[in-house]
């Protein structure tokens, strides 16, 4: 055990400058949520916000800035002072509306820190539809274009986009309803005001085991840890990935010494044996990387999110 503590502090120290010139952070730490309270984003922040006080010796204060497909909670972050004292939350929703909406907030106004961890989505359908498969799914929408309602959030966000991922991928049509973050798509799911959802699976796994709702797939490499009993679609003879992600950023012309800062801390209390146990507890598959890790995935991850966007549709002339 002290071997392996002294092993990480090694590697910390390997990517950390150590030696900061100023007392920082001395006062709590905004962290803005793009989405509404309930969803996999807000369990995240509210998680680390707990461990925050230990880690950062200073508070983490969990702020839903919520609006337009996640972009109100980007543009908050990007035009908050360059101190270092308010930090965003972003996933695929930043990177698609800066491509869609010519009013979204650019890449380049945000400043990468820190990679949280990979959300695949999953397929879920009402108990009450009588879909046992995504084979009986897919069939359902070639006998009927339309004929299942799917709950997603608004255009350019990452369920919309999964949902559209999964049209142009198996050539079929949905009806696709938006809602203003997680929580209330998937009340909309157990109520029976849509037939179909494409979430994270920890924001279904309990209803999923009360047989309330049931999960037919993971877009995923993997089965998740959270509902292991459900199979991928890959394992279903369908060839479908759909991921989103959690980020940590920053408006850029925070001063690299606070910056530099904020990455350790973050970065530290994401390794953090507790948070990391509590995390998978909640579902949330925490795999973090430093800033220069973070920055190189989010430019691979802006390509890619650019040609799904095109290939759906979803990009204007």
């Amino acid at each position: 055990m002290m071997a392996a503590a002294a092993l990480a502090t090694f590697q910390l120290a390997a990517v950390f400058t150590p030696v900061v010139a100023e007392e920082f952070p001395t006062r709590p730490v905004s962290l803005v949520v793009p989405w509404p309270a309930g969803g996999a984003y807000d369990l995240a922040a509210r998680l680390m916000a707990e461990y925050a006080p230990e880690a950062m010796s200073q508070p983490l204060v969990v702020t839903n800035v919520t609006g337009a497909a996640g972009s109100t909670g980007v543009r908050h972050v990007a035009d908050a002072a360059p101190d270092g004292y308010t930090v965003g939350m972003m996933g695929t929703h930043a990177i698609a509306q800066s491509y869609m909406n010519p009013n979204a907030t650019p890449l380049d106004e945000l400043e990468p820190l820190v990679f949280i961890g990979p959300e695949p989505a999953s397929l879920a359908v009402g108990d009450d539809t009588g879909i046992e498969s995504i084979e009986e799914y897919l069939e359902l929408l070639r006998d009927m274009p339309g004929g299942i309602v799917n709950g997603n959030d608004s255009p350019g966000g990452f369920s919309y986009i999964a949902a559209s991922m999964l049209e142009n991928r198996f050539d079929v049509d949905l009806t696709k309803i938006p809602y203003q973050g997680y929580a209330p798509t998937v009340s909309a799911l157990l109520s029976g005001e849509v037939m179909s959802v494409t979430l994270p699976i920890p924001l279904l796994a309990d209803q999923h085991a009360a047989g309330a709702v049931r999960l037919l797939g993971v877009a995923a490499e993997e089965r998740h840890p959270f509902a292991p009993d459900v199979p991928t679609f890959k394992e279903q003879g369908f060839d479908f990935i759909a991921e989103d992600f959690f980020m940590l950023y920053l408006p850029q012309g925070v001063p690299e010494a606070r910056r530099d800062r904020l990455e350790q801390l973050f970065y530290e209390l994401l390794n953090d044996d507790g948070f990391l146990q509590e995390a998978s507890e909640l579902g949330l598959v925490i795999t973090p990387m430093a800033r220069a890790a973070t920055e190189s995935y989010l430019n691979q991850r802006s390509r890619e999110v650019h040609a799904i966007l095109e290939e759906s549709g979803l990009l204007s002339d």
